[in-house]
């Protein structure tokens, strides 16, 4: 493992790239925002607006937002209905594992605060919970039922109340690393991003799910989705999380301080709806050998937030602690012993860059910490 010389973020990031002076992709994209003309962004922001405001007669719906309820939520909803007078609905999914009482605060928050309809899909439990064991044994990827519909019910539900203009907040590939990084407007391929791929019918097609609980995770018909001009806001407007958490708090956004401090997380306001959600996110790390932590410390200090050094630290820490509150509450919801749960995550663990240590845990071979593996990193960079 090689990891990024300005931030945290290492080369096992799917789709992320590293230049010849090691500095990874998103680190690079971040760089450039010093070269933008935002100004001239916002003023494209607005034409795009004025397409397709009253698009559906004047004081209709003219505009749709995918949310989730969490900071960014709540900025989007800001910008498109208090900043540019559009008058937008917003579609959900909800994941049917247990909620936090922020995360039940927050949808609800959404909709009082801004004054907006809020449509939401719960999906079918018994169908959530078979692909749930399917893709955590198989794949290590429990939430991709979940996540498939995060990408595809918005687009429906866009098709169906004749908003094209649909926003989702920023594009993950560029901003973060991955392997959709164009740098656009247009959120068109977010459904082909990796994230949430698609598979076949006759691996989804087990028992406890039927043709009708799969028709909304397959996208619209190409002639639909010709229809809709779904977008990316960070193209817009410099996207920032930490200020995107510090608007939304203004407006009634609940963090988890107080409720939850949990064990593997290097913030307390991202992802903040439900428990059992977080063991997907946790995934990452026996699979790329990073997860929560790594992701934003790497996003503070290319914010200027704190420093590398500290960064790592708290890398060291908390990436490989996955917290225990989410793992009961994944286990219930599927049915799992916790003996059982944790022999599963035992064979997920990539050999090529973990090993066992003298207390049989999981331990990377190159952690970030080791200053002896970065000399040898900024060695073979030189090279």
């Amino acid at each position: 493992m090689r990891y990024c010389k300005k931030c945290t973020m290492p080369d096992t990031r799917p789709g992320i790239v590293f230049d010849e002076n090691g500095v990874c992709s998103a680190c690079n994209n971040y760089a450039k925002r010093k070269e933008i003309d935002w100004d001239k962004r916002f003023k494209e922001f607005e034409e795009f607006c004025d397409k397709y405001r009253n698009c559906n007669g004047k004081g209709q719906y003219d505009c749709a937002v995918a949310v989730s309820g969490g900071k960014d939520s709540h900025f989007q909803v800001h910008m498109l209905k208090e900043v540019m007078n559009m008058h937008p609905i917003l579609f959900t999914v909800e994941d049917n594992f247990t909620m936090t009482e922020a995360g039940k605060h927050n949808l609800r928050n959404l909709s009082e605060e801004f004054g907006c309809t809020l449509i939401s899909c719960k999906p079918n439990i018994k169908a959530q919970k078979a692909l749930t064991r399917m893709f955590f044994e198989k794949y290590g990827s429990p939430t991709w039922y979940i996540d498939r519909l995060i990408y595809t019910f918005p687009l429906y539900m866009s098709i169906k109340f004749h908003t094209p203009m649909l926003c989702y907040g920023e594009n993950v590939s560029f901003e973060y690393g991955g392997v959709d990084a164009e740098e656009t407007y247009s959120a068109r391929k977010q459904i082909e991003n990796g994230v949430a791929v698609s598979y076949s019918d006759e691996e989804l097609h087990i028992e406890g799910v039927t043709e009708e609980d799969l028709s909304l995770i397959k996208a619209p018909p190409q002639k639909d989705l010709d229809m809709l001009d779904p977008f990316y806001l960070s193209y817009y407007v410099p996207w920032n999380s930490y200020a995107n958490y510090i608007f939304a708090k203004k407006r009634g956004f609940h963090d988890l301080i107080g409720e939850w401090d949990r064990t593997h997380c290097a913030e307390n306001f991202d992802q903040v709806d439900s428990m059992a959600y977080l063991v997907h996110a946790w995934l990452k790390y026996p699979k790329y050998g990073h997860t929560s932590a790594t992701d934003y410390t790497a996003r503070f200090v290319r914010y200027g937030m704190m420093s590398r050094e500290e960064a790592i630290d708290i890398v060291r820490r908390k990436d490989s602690a996955l917290d225990s509150r989410c793992v009961r509450d994944f286990c219930s919801f599927c049915g799992y012993r916790e003996s059982e749960f944790y022999e599963i995550i035992d064979k997920l663990y990539n050999r090529d860059i973990f090993e066992k240590n003298e207390f049989g845990e999981w331990a990377l071979k190159k952690p970030i910490w080791d200053e002896r593996t970065n000399k040898r990193d900024v060695n073979s960079v030189e090279k």
